[in-house]
């Protein structure tokens, strides 16, 4: 038999805890390994926090007048940047120009200094300026200490071309340098006229070069009917060069002129259009020499 402390002691100790299992639930164990991966991880560390500032944001610019005060509020912080003093262009300075063209690229430039240059559009000040006839090509840099650096490459003029408005200076393609006053303010370049000879400039220059003896009797070179050139010399001589391959059948002549010393003789014109032989037309008193030497008398009409 049980004692009375023994039984107190029964009564009063505490009754065993129900066991657990130590085992994780089988939705725990599935979770544990997820967090696990790496790119779980990757995103509950980046990709959440990112997910979240942009749909608060895009909540936020929802908006309008948040978004008005942003467009503000970056408007003035960029006012403030470009009207900072080393992006300030207070000098512009032409190189490579003339001063009369310098001139007229100051006033194509237009520009009123000092001013941002965040504010100075390159191309389109470029296009201004090549737009001038004596331009052949400028270049505008922004240079340290708020310099616009312009530099102009100027058209070479290689002749004079006479036209119906008068005298004007063209460069190697026929385009338009300058205008000229007077012939005898550029005798050092060769003269061509007739409508449509600036567009024909290249093949001129390439008749001027291929002249050789003749170039101190040259006094220009005609273009007729915009098709081909008539070669115009002192004493009143003229050649007729043909439409196809000019140079060549004036190479032909001076060959002719050296063999027969041609050009010295009374002769009005040169016809060289045919391939076949040239034609020559003589001065009134040489083709009376010449009827004289045949034999054929000349009479005169008196009325």
């Amino acid at each position: 038999m049980q004692s009375l402390s023994d039984r107190r002691f029964t009564a009063i100790r505490p009754a065993k805890a129900a066991h657990r299992d130590p085992a994780p639930s089988k939705w725990a164990y599935r979770m544990h390994r997820m967090l696990l991966r790496p790119w779980v991880r990757l995103f509950l560390r980046t990709g959440l926090p990112t997910l979240v500032v942009v749909g608060a944001t895009a909540l936020w610019l929802g908006y309008e007048p948040n978004r008005q005060i942003l467009i503000a509020q970056l408007s003035d912080l960029r006012e403030d940047f470009e009207a900072r003093p080393e992006f300030r262009v207070s000098l512009a300075r032409i190189e490579g120009a003339s001063p009369e063209l310098a001139e007229a690229v100051r006033a194509k430039l237009a520009l009123p200094l000092p001013m941002s240059s965040f504010d100075i559009d390159l191309d389109a000040a470029r296009a201004r300026i090549e737009a001038l006839d004596a331009v052949l090509r400028a270049d505008l840099r922004v240079r340290a200490g708020g310099v616009l650096q312009v530099a102009i490459t100027e058209r070479e003029p290689v002749a004079v071309w006479r036209t119906e408005d008068g005298l004007m200076l063209v460069d190697e393609t026929g385009r338009r340098v300058a205008g000229l006053l007077s012939r005898s303010d550029r005798p050092d370049l060769p003269l061509v006229a007739g409508e449509g000879a600036d567009a024909a400039m290249p093949e001129a220059l390439a008749l001027f070069a291929a002249a050789g003896p003749l170039i101190p009797r040259i006094r220009g070179l005609v273009r007729m009917v915009e098709r081909r050139w008539d070669l115009v010399l002192d004493r009143d001589q003229r050649v007729l060069l043909p439409e196809k391959n000019p140079v060549q059948a004036l190479e032909r002549l001076l060959a002719l002129d050296h063999a027969q010393d041609l050009m010295n003789r009374d002769i009005l014109t040169v016809d060289l259009r045919s391939d076949h032989r040239p034609t020559l037309r003589l001065t009134p008193n040489a083709l009376a020499e010449a009827r004289r030497a045949q034999g054929i008398e000349i009479v005169e009409n008196e009325l």
